[in-house]
């Protein structure tokens, strides 16, 4: 077990299988946060950012925010109702859900209801039980490249069963019924030897139609693209080499490594492909990878200005003297957040 300080990243997904994505937010999770509470406050604040820069207006199209597992989706969507976003993500294959009660109707059958409390819920949809799943309300069938046959089945008007715990401990009133729509996607095969097994995906608005459904596990398989991103930065970029010893010294290196990383996304369409033999040549309209725009990049900066001075050259410090012990030892600080 290496100890580290955990980050929430926010990043822009691009169209097509690419290793690139957009760094636009990163945050240190402190002990005790709560990370649905610290992806919305993230989500607000960059949604903002993107308005003043005017790169969404109102009448667009709503964000989409795509999250892998671990997430307290319906929570995150409601935490941004007062956001123009759809919530998109991962569920575990264990969850239960509910679909909305059936009309009131009399003993007698006749419209209407009998004295009692109305029902909240209707029947349930659990995800590991296929006898509690009625026919999909939408079905679509994709050929792809890499996973061959891609069934996607959608379910609407589903709302998880919420409990005052977690996330909902300290809710006031009565808890939000949270309806969205289930998606179930199969594909035929996997890279490499593994098994392929149906991925659950819980979307934030009640209902689908076939268009939708394509384009929401479309965008989903996307995510996985900031898997390379996180490669690039730590093996490539040195975001975990250091070994910083204060949470300041560790936002300050992140935000540096954003920075290195947004200085090569916006050089990869300039600098030089000086590929190694046995590395194909990139074809169109695919850019280079980050480690090639990277092998390229210091024959860009020779040619680009440079607001800051030259180094100076300078001699290193003394040092601690010989035979002397550091009577200061550094401070630990608290990681996690538990």
């Amino acid at each position: 077990m290496i100890p580290g300080w955990p980050y929430s990243f926010v990043a822009a997904l691009e169209p097509g299988r690419t290793s690139w994505t957009g760094l636009l937010d990163a945050q240190r999770l402190r002990p005790g946060d709560d990370t649905t509470a610290v992806t919305a406050g993230q989500v607000r604040d960059v949604l903002e950012r993107l308005k003043r820069a005017g790169h969404w207006r109102a009448g667009d199209p709503p964000v989409l925010v795509v999250c892998d597992a671990g997430y307290d989706l319906p929570r995150l969507a409601h935490l941004l109702t007062d956001q123009q976003v759809e919530v998109l993500g991962r569920l575990r294959s264990d969850r239960t859900f509910r679909f909305p009660p059936p009309p009131p109707r009399r003993r007698d059958g006749g419209p209407g209801r009998d004295v009692g409390r109305p029902r909240k819920h209707g029947p349930t949809f659990k995800l590991p039980d296929p006898a509690t799943h009625p026919e999909p309300e939408t079905t679509t069938v994709t050929v792809t490249d890499r996973y061959g046959l891609a069934r996607a089945d959608g379910w609407t008007r589903l709302s998880p069963l919420l409990a005052r715990r977690d996330g909902w401990k300290h809710h006031t009133g009565p808890l939000p019924t949270i309806p969205g729509s289930i998606i179930r996607l199969t594909v035929e095969r996997l890279p490499g030897t593994r098994t392929p097994k149906p991925v659950w995906l819980w979307h934030s608005h009640p209902s689908l139609d076939p268009t939708s459904m394509n384009r929401l596990w479309q965008a989903f398989l996307r995510r996985f693209d900031l898997e390379h991103t996180f490669r690039f930065l730590k093996h490539t970029l040195g975001w975990t080499r250091p070994r910083t010893r204060s949470p300041e010294q560790a936002d300050r290196w992140t935000w540096l490594i954003l920075a290195a990383h947004t200085q090569l996304r916006l050089a990869r369409h300039h600098t030089h492909d000086l590929r190694r033999p046995w590395e194909k040549p990139p074809t169109h309209p695919h850019p280079l990878t980050p480690n090639r725009v990277r092998r390229g990049f210091p024959y860009l900066h020779r040619k680009t200005t440079h607001p800051t001075r030259a180094p100076k050259p300078t001699r290193p410090g003394p040092g601690r003297p010989p035979g002397t012990r550091n009577h200061h030892p550094a401070t630990h600080h608290p990681i996690g957040t538990g």
